[in-house]
């Protein structure tokens, strides 16, 4: 799962979804250097990632996705989810994406100083050019995708993956629909019991 899922999987409390958010750019015991609810938000990520790639819908995903993209299918997956989740995000919630986003970028400016080094240097854009609400349309997935070339040196073709987007957007829906049920279910356990 890609950021928005990571951040709407960790339920209302603002430093677990923090600690979710960040939750790729602290390594090892790093989430010890935390504040508890920011550590169990890291700890958190770690879940949902270790959940995401071992289910089966994932796996079958990336697996069709592999010819034509890769090692970075599975990355591209997450961003897939990620508009979908956007796009479609009063399915999920009652509260509307704007709504939700504004929010959660008020927890990153109030809570800044926990922020890695590396995600302090590109929060004001993150926050400027609302990369959350922009998953929700296909420009948008297609800007992130261009950013993650250039900048993280992902080897795809963005016209590829729009495409691909595009001609099987029905089907990696419904694929997204069974996999984040049974995800969102993993999720409210898992926060039930932490």
């Amino acid at each position: 799962m890609n950021y928005l899922a990571h951040i709407f999987l960790s339920g209302s409390v603002r430093k677990r979804q923090l600690g979710n958010y960040i939750g790729d750019a602290v390594k090892g015991k790093g989430y010890e250097n935390y504040p508890k609810d920011i550590a169990d938000g890291i700890l958190f990520h770690r879940a949902i990632d270790y959940y995401t790639d071992n289910h089966p819908v994932v796996r079958e995903m990336v697996v069709k996705l592999r010819p034509d993209f890769g090692r970075y299918s599975a990355i591209l997956l997450d961003i897939y989810f990620d508009y979908f989740l956007a796009s479609r995000f009063h399915l999920y919630s009652d509260k509307s994406l704007t709504f939700y986003t504004k929010n959660f970028y008020i927890t990153l400016v109030l809570n800044y100083r926990y922020l890695p080094a590396r995600m302090k240097s590109f929060m004001w854009h993150f926050i400027l050019t609302d990369r959350l609400g922009k998953y929700a349309k296909p420009e948008g997935i297609r800007q992130s995708l261009e950013i993650m070339v250039k900048y993280r040196n992902l080897d795809i073709s963005v016209d590829n993956a729009m495409v691909y987007l595009s001609e099987h957007e029905d089907e990696l829906f419904n694929q997204f629909m069974l996999f984040f049920t049974d995800l969102r279910l993993f999720c409210r356990d898992y926060i039930t019991k932490a």
